[in-house]
């Protein structure tokens, strides 16, 4: 054979080939992933932008109004990746609990689920809405969905896994650079937020303007902005309602 002939460039079917094969799911996984519909249409540009940066990027990084869409657009998109690419295996969803009512988790009533779920409800509402309440369910008793407060991500590294962090405006710079580094092989980082929606006790600490100034331009990342009271498509109400407040707050 010629030294000189060059190698195949495999298709983008044949790399999802390589894929299901090194990556496969246990049967269960695979009945309930195959029977899973999701068929969601973006309602503007910066809603596409999104989800291309997704798609594209390792890590994206969105900051969005309320009623944007932008946690349940990046729900969306982590089941079709789940369903359609097999090295990612689970969704992992983040979010920082320490502010919330100022109650420390560990002394909330119940085993970890049952103290989490109040403050995921965000998403798993966003869930239910795409694929339903069962289904949702199911895929979290298999464990493809799954739910972790900020403090037990630290230390671990995690592999073929599509992450969603949620309200980073309330996680500190260090924290954020902690959470950051633990993406793993084969994984995804889509990390939310609203930089006026900020209950850290020193706003100086917030995270999410940082990053997205600091990563814009860096190869790799996605940083979308969903600040136009035009990319609010859920309630209309939602626009009279922040335009009122930054009237108050003087913005």
């Amino acid at each position: 054979m010629s030294r000189n002939r060059r190698s195949k460039k495999l298709s983008e079917e044949e790399l999802q080939e390589v894929e299901s094969f090194v990556y496969s799911k246990n049967a269960e996984e695979e009945k309930f992933l195959t029977s899973m519909f999701v068929n969601i249409k973006c309602k503007n540009e910066n809603q596409k932008k999104l989800i291309n940066s997704i798609k594209e990027n390792e890590i994206t990084i969105v900051s969005g109004l309320p009623g944007t869409g932008k946690t349940f657009l990046a729900c969306a998109e982590a089941l079709k990746l789940i369903k359609t690419r097999a090295k990612y295996k689970k969704i992992l969803l983040v979010k920082s609990v320490t502010q919330l009512q100022g109650e420390d988790i560990g002394f909330l009533p119940g085993d970890l689920k049952e103290k989490l779920d109040p403050h995921m409800i965000s998403f798993i509402d966003n869930f239910e809405k795409i694929i339903g309440e069962s289904m949702t369910g199911k895929l979290r008793d298999l464990g493809i969905i799954s739910i972790q407060p900020l403090a037990f991500v630290r230390g671990r590294s995690i592999d073929n896994t599509i992450i969603i962090v949620d309200e980073a405006q309330n996680i500190s710079v260090s924290n954020m650079r902690t959470l950051m580094t633990r993406i793993g092989d084969n994984s995804k980082m889509v990390i939310l937020g609203d930089v006026k929606q900020k209950d850290i006790r020193k706003k100086s600490d917030s995270s999410l303007e940082v990053i997205i100034d600091k990563f814009k331009d860096i190869e790799g990342f996605g940083c979308v902005e969903l600040r136009n009271p035009d990319d609010v498509v859920r309630n209309p109400i939602i626009k009279v309602i922040e335009s009122t407040f930054d009237d108050i707050e003087g913005v």
